[in-house]
């Protein structure tokens, strides 16, 4: 399958799940190409974003299990080349 570039976005309303969210970045880490965290400490929430190379299937899978994450919400972006 060909390789895309994706961005992931995260919002992170319930600490609790930061430790498995952080476990599943790790197990995708050789396809990560960078990632970016704003702790938005007024609101009590964390901003993530996590840039990636692989295959759309592997970028969806990612995606779907940190959006089942508990206070977890995800938004993925493909580029188009």
């Amino acid at each position: 399958m060909e390789k895309r570039i994706a961005l992931i976005g995260i919002i992170v309303e319930n600490t609790d799940s930061v430790e498995k969210l952080n476990s599943l970045l790790h197990e995708y880490g050789e396809h990560i190409i960078g990632r970016m965290g704003i702790p938005y400490r007024e609101k009590d929430i964390s901003i993530i974003s996590v840039v990636l190379h692989a295959e759309q299937d592997i970028i969806s899978t990612l995606a779907g299990k940190l959006g089942m994450l508990n206070g977890v919400s995800v938004k993925t972006v493909y580029s188009k080349k």
